[in-house]
């Protein structure tokens, strides 16, 4: 096999609707052009929220198998995501690859041997946690920046930062061997920040957040044309798979957009698990058509092994190599997955989902966001609860709202997601069966379930202990 470089994008809390391969009205014309020329991804899962989506990515299993179901690390939490499981981009440095990451970890850096540059990656630079001032870097009172081990203060714009990394990279990378580049966007989760140019090419939108998270699309696409362009100059492009994925669906109160898609991040529906996502280049044998077999976050980590030539996992996981169904458009070998499954009441993230074929089955509480929201359209609990701090007491709040104000298990059913991928149509009454299989299955899943690892705050992890910065050391 001839050498097959790899660069894999992240788009952070990106919804369905907010580009343009799925939304006209969208300006990212990169993006556009690189999943028109590939392989768009009909189908194509992950998480309802950044954590156990990008857990997912590297280690090939469920979350909830792991404790990583409920919320997302947060930067006080002495946690590490998976420290017993390998991640994929380990295996690539032993297949030969020059391994390289610019964005956003959130999978636990508290002990150094959590850190990116210990699980599998030569060179990092970005943040740790899961949000931060695009300009300051700066979070919950500390600074959340650092190029390897090094502490950096730099203010500009980060999707510029990521960019300007990722093409010093190809540029100075030695072609006679394979290039990993893994670059998981800050953009798009709030804080809503962009250059006014980027917002005001979007002056018929209303809503000024919406305005402005256009624009940081649109950011994020100019970036990856930097990125693409680096590629083609180098003379790499002819040998690159790039990958293209959402990390969970957009959140209607900070602007992202799923319609018509029903819900958003932080739930079990189409709109907070269904990504936008793509593949494009080296090793397509048919392209420029939309791919509509299965495929779930956790088939990441054996698809890029593969596509890297190498071996079949040895160890046992969830994820299913899908590189020979995606890149010739043969038949999904995934005929079922897992939504969450977490066994609170009040699961943040949603109780229970299992799809199984076209079915899809919603048991018990299904997240915070049960409607179809238009583009133009601010859910009303936006202002409630702006300003939270704490990403996963945001969730529970979210969470405790919706029971309060009754219909919390409003979207709990049976779907045919063949007939209805928007989720309109409730059969469980009808198919009494169906709703049967679907919920063995999940008790199926159930036997390898472990109860969430959210460990309480730890003083520990101030960033006065560490010169203003959150850093590593200190569990």
């Amino acid at each position: 096999m001839r050498i097959r470089h790899i660069v894999f994008i992240v788009a952070d809390d990106l919804g369905h609707n907010d580009v343009g391969f799925h939304n006209p009205d969208m300006i990212t014309p990169n993006i556009d052009k690189l999943a028109f020329q590939g392989v768009i991804l009909n189908n194509s899962y992950v998480q309802p929220v950044c954590t156990p989506s990008r857990n997912s990515f590297m280690t090939g299993v469920y979350p909830f198998k792991v404790g990583l179901q409920r919320g997302v690390l947060l930067a006080e939490e002495p946690r590490c995501a998976s420290p017993n499981l390998q991640f994929f981009p380990e295996k690539l440095q032993k297949l030969g690859y020059s391994t390289h990451m610019a964005g956003k970890w959130h999978l636990g850096y508290c002990n150094k041997n959590c850190t990116p540059t210990s699980r599998g990656f030569d060179s990092f630079i970005g943040y740790y946690n899961g949000a931060e001032d695009y300009y300051t870097k700066q979070i919950n009172g500390g600074i959340d920046f650092h190029d390897g081990d090094l502490k950096v203060k730099n203010e500009e714009y980060s999707p510029y930062i990521y960019a300007k990394r990722a093409t010093d990279v190809i540029y100075k990378h030695n072609q006679s061997t394979p290039l990993f580049l893994y670059v998981p966007f800050q953009s798009v989760h709030a804080p809503i920040q962009v250059p006014e140019k980027f917002e005001n090419m979007y002056p018929h939108i209303k809503t000024k957040g919406r305005r402005q998270y256009c624009g940081m699309v649109t950011a994020m696409d100019e970036a990856i044309g930097n990125i693409t362009d680096a590629l083609k100059t180098s003379g790499l492009m002819e040998n690159t798979l790039i990958i293209f994925t959402a990390d969970n669906g957009g959140m209607p109160i900070q602007h992202g957009n799923n319609y018509p898609l029903r819900g958003g991040k932080s739930t079990v529906f189409e709109g907070g698990t269904r990504a936008a996502a793509f593949v494009h280049g080296a090793g397509l044998e048919k392209s420029g058509y939309t791919y509509p077999g299965l495929m779930h976050a956790v088939d990441w980590h054996p698809t890029i092994v593969a596509a890297a030539g190498g071996e079949e996992p040895t160890t046992p996981m969830d994820g299913m190599n899908m590189w020979t169904a995606i890149s010739t458009g043969k038949e999904s070998n995934r005929t079922e997955l897992v939504y969450n499954l977490d066994n609170a009441l009040m699961a943040q993230q949603g109780h229970a989902a299992i799809r199984v074929g076209d079915f899809k089955l919603i048991d018990g509480y299904p997240g915070p966001f049960p409607d179809w929201y238009k583009p133009d359209e601010v859910d009303s609990t936006s202002d409630e609860f702006h300003g939270i701090g704490n990403e996963n007491q945001y969730y529970e709040m979210l969470t405790k709202q919706r029971f309060r104000h009754g219909g919390a298990l409003r979207g709990e059913g049976l779907y045919n997601l063949a007939e209805d991928p928007t989720e309109h149509n409730d059969l469980s009454s009808q198919y009494p069966d169906v709703v049967k299989q679907l919920k063995a299955r999940l008790d199926f899943y159930r036997e390898s379930y472990v109860e969430p690892g959210n460990l309480p705050n730890d003083p520990k992890s101030d960033p006065s202990n560490f010169g203003g910065f959150w850093s590593p050391g200190w569990c």
